[in-house]
């Protein structure tokens, strides 16, 4: 070590003066790796956080014919149900995302998801439409801390050879998440009410909950920002949204999100009409379909490992488009295969473009991974209400047409990441 010596003279003193101590590197990550029983856990742990999280946005999917006849509005003023709480889940998603560096990924999760649930559980009382939509934004904002920080969580923890399978193993308890809102909300408000679907989905995804936080460790490799910094949040997010890649993705996401839910929205239109006329039990079962949405996600994972991202990444979005096309047909088993296909290519999108946001932020995952869901709830609230309009305006065929060209602007946006980001 260097050291500064003045001499001494009558009215100075010999004195040494040292530097500043260096501040000490980073620790090198302690990694979980891939077959470990701690790997297991948290594989487990995150496929219910994506239960929980998606069964409480989209079990009111199936029903929003079931509030357009109850509280006597139109289609799209019913798909607000939905849309304000994915807009909500939007904007919550930054907050959770910087407030996850001060307070920790696990403890975050764990209170976001508890709260949803209660909050799910008084939608089954509310007294009028207006009600319902507050709570319903209430809840979008509480679920703004897990997405967002469960991809940090697990970019953080999870070792890069291991990260595709365990983020397709997350993405796929949000598949299976959504496809039990959607069927369970349909089947029991069948054969009961919509308050009491809403009601018992609530009950259940508190006992997950509990289950989760038993299961999930403490983080190993997460720093913690001590008090608030403005400035740095703001200058993790510009430094992700200047990145030469991570902007693509954020489009990708937006658009392939709001394709895939402005299909479903008003797919449940379509079949509860002529000349299909499905009862909601019959709609909510149209829902399992998801089950190749689980499967694709950890397919998906699998084949990142192996083949890289860009080309699975573009054979997603391709089947999600092909997929549009095959809905336009008239026979009711086509017009499932077709949500069938959009199904599958619509989870190997997100499910590579997500995993792929985590790899290529090199700091603040947390940040980066909140701009990601930002732009990808926000595409599922803005095209799922606007959605309805083109519904209103020619039917089936205007919603394939505007589906269609959000995921085309997706594969180009995808093409252009094959070239400039191979891997």
């Amino acid at each position: 070590m260097l050291y500064c010596v003045r001499y001494a003279s009558a009215s100075h003193p010999m004195k040494t003066r040292q530097p500043k101590p260096a501040a000490p590197a980073p620790a090198a990550p302690i990694w979980v790796e891939r077959g470990t029983g701690t790997y297991r856990r948290i594989s487990i742990a995150l496929f219910l956080a994506g239960f929980v999280t998606f069964t409480l946005v989209y079990d009111v999917q199936p029903l929003l014919p079931e509030f357009a006849t109850d509280f006597q509005v139109s289609a799209a003023t019913s798909s607000l149900a939905l849309s304000v709480t994915t807009a909500c889940l939007a904007i919550a998603i930054l907050c959770a995302g910087a407030g996850s560096e001060m307070f920790g990924r696990r403890k975050l999760m764990f209170v976001s998801m508890g709260l949803a649930s209660f909050l799910n559980i008084a939608q089954a009382v509310v007294p009028d439409w207006h009600a319902l939509l507050i709570i319903r934004a209430l809840e979008g904002i509480v679920l703004g801390g897990v997405p967002a920080v469960a991809m940090a969580y697990l970019a953080e923890e999870i070792h890069p050879k291991g990260l595709g399978m365990t983020m397709g193993l997350y993405i796929s308890g949000t598949a299976f998440g959504g496809m039990a809102g959607r069927v369970l909300s349909g089947v029991i408000a069948e054969h009961t009410s919509w308050r009491w679907a809403l009601g018992t989905i609530g009950v259940i995804d508190l006992l997950m909950t509990f289950a989760f936080i038993m299961l999930l460790p403490p983080s190993r490799n997460f720093q913690r920002q001590l008090g608030f910094d403005a400035r740095f949040h703001l200058q993790a997010w510009g430094r992700h949204l200047r990145d030469s890649g991570l902007p693509f993705l954020f489009l990708i996401g937006c658009l392939s999100m709001g394709a895939f839910i402005t299909i479903y929205n008003y797919a449940a239109f379509r079949l509860v009409g002529a000349p299909y006329e499905l009862n909601q039990t019959q709609l909510g079962l149209i829902f399992t379909v998801y089950l190749f949405g689980i499967v694709a996600s950890s397919t998906a994972g699998a084949m990142v490992d192996r083949i890289g991202r860009a080309p699975v990444l573009l054979t997603g979005l391709t089947v999600m488009l092909a997929g549009i096309g095959v809905t336009l047909l008239q026979p009711l088993l086509l017009v499932i295969a077709g949500i069938s296909l959009v199904t599958i290519g619509f989870f190997i999108s997100h499910s590579v473009a997500s995993g792929w946001v985590g790899r290529m932020a090199k700091t603040t995952k947390g940040h980066a991974a909140s701009l990601y869901l930002l732009a990808y709830y926000t595409g599922s609230s803005v095209a799922g209400w606007v959605g309805g309009w083109f519904w209103a305006a020619e039917g089936w065929l205007a919603v394939a047409a505007f589906t269609a060209v959000m995921v085309a602007c997706g594969l180009a946006a995808a093409l252009h990441l094959a070239r400039t980001h191979p891997g």
